[in-house]
């Protein structure tokens, strides 16, 4: 279906004032015209993951949400702590698009024939500002989606599946041979369990509820461990035992959970020891902080011996580091398994608009399991 190009089309922008008042906005920006290898997307889904709401809602006391502007045209503001501001110094100021990944239809392309090659195709693509009706991006930031694939289910194609492919990628180029992953019971963390168990890798699956526990065993998860259960540090080292797992990948960021995981690994890894050794095993073991679910500090005990790591990791970065045809092999494997392994599922659908009602933003902003949606710009 051909769509008439409109002169400007609106877009969603955070902006946090010296005040301390944080203000979300949609605003009318003029449709580029795209270069030579470039193409424009009509955006037609464009998921609310935790990396956009870190952007998107900052710091913002959520108990201070109020509506402003017209149905039309709403307006959000939020107020942030004193103690926040500091870290926000960089942003003040600055009106900021919001939205790390999208799809939609290409109604527009560049003189390439590359470019070309997508007019009227269906994409997924990524590079920030997906929150909008109209995102002009280039080719390398895009994803052909099968001919029969929707947009809500390409909408999440970059951020989760190639970060869960990323860690197992992570796993195998820093010589580990199993996964923990915490946060477990997410979108992210159930293609990771289904990854695992395509690629037969052994993963350690910690979650904060029988629930979830139930959830994910339902999908075939092998080791998951409660951390709600007052067996949860026994439960985790025998995973360990079994799976032999050395590398953790840390959704929470901070509190204590990271500092949990290390001493369990040195217990499983001296299981089977064969000697003593004051600086404890010899084999290294690292938990990568990859979210900030918790926002209080990161807290742990050394009690895991020498031969450890504790950092941070992020898929832009990583994917810069393999390269362009190691990130494009990635991408390929995300559109083949597209509605298997890396399928998404939503808890609803919200406008440009019903995105910055304050009962609608106090419930994504909560980031429970089971509870992402997709924003439908147009």
């Amino acid at each position: 279906m051909n769509h008439p190009l409109p002169a400007t089309a609106l877009q969603l922008r955070s902006l946090i004032h010296a005040s301390g008042e944080l203000e979300i906005s949609l605003v009318d920006e003029p449709l580029p015209v795209p270069g030579e290898h470039e193409v424009l997307i009509r955006i037609e889904a464009t998921p609310l993951n935790p990396s956009d709401q870190g952007l998107l809602l900052g710091p913002a006391d959520l108990s201070t949400v109020q509506a402003a502007g017209s149905p039309e045209r709403p307006v959000l503001k939020a107020q942030l702590p004193a103690a926040a501001m500091p870290a926000m110094a960089a942003r003040v100021g600055q009106s900021l698009a919001v939205g790390n990944e999208g799809a939609g239809t290409v109604v527009a392309a560049g003189d390439s024939a590359a470019a070309q090659a997508l007019l009227g195709k269906k994409v997924a693509a990524i590079g920030g500002a997906m929150y909008a009706q109209y995102r002009c991006v280039p080719l390398s930031q895009c994803l052909l989606l099968p001919d029969d694939a929707t947009a809500a289910e390409g909408a999440s194609c970059f951020v989760n599946p190639l970060t869960a492919l990323g860690m197992v990628e992570t796993m195998r180029r820093e010589g580990h041979t199993a996964l923990v992953h915490t946060a477990a019971a997410s979108n992210l963390g159930q293609m990771l369990n289904r990854i695992c168990l395509q690629d037969g890798i052994g993963l350690v699956n910690i979650v904060r509820s029988p629930a979830q526990a139930a959830l994910l065993r339902g999908q075939g998860a092998v080791h998951v461990c409660d951390s709600s259960a007052d067996s949860f540090s026994h439960d985790l080292t025998e995973a360990l035992v079994q799976t032999g797992a050395t590398l953790a990948f840390d959704a929470t960021g901070g509190g204590t959970l990271a500092g949990q995981i290390l001493p369990a690994m040195e217990v499983a890894l001296n299981r089977n020891a064969s000697e003593y050794s004051r600086y404890g095993s010899p084999v290294h073991k690292q938990v990568y902080l990859y979210g900030g679910l918790d926002t209080s500090p990161t807290t742990f005990r050394r009690n895991f011996g020498m031969a450890w790591g504790m950092g941070g990791w992020l898929l832009f970065p990583f994917l810069n580091k393999i390269g362009p045809a190691g990130a494009d092999a990635l991408k390929q494997r995300v559109a083949r398994e597209l509605r298997s392994t890396f399928r998404s599922h939503y808890a609803g659908e919200l406008s440009l608009t019903q995105a910055l009602a304050p009962e609608q933003v106090r419930r994504y902003a909560q980031r429970a399991t089971g509870e992402k949606f997709l924003i439908k710009p147009n």
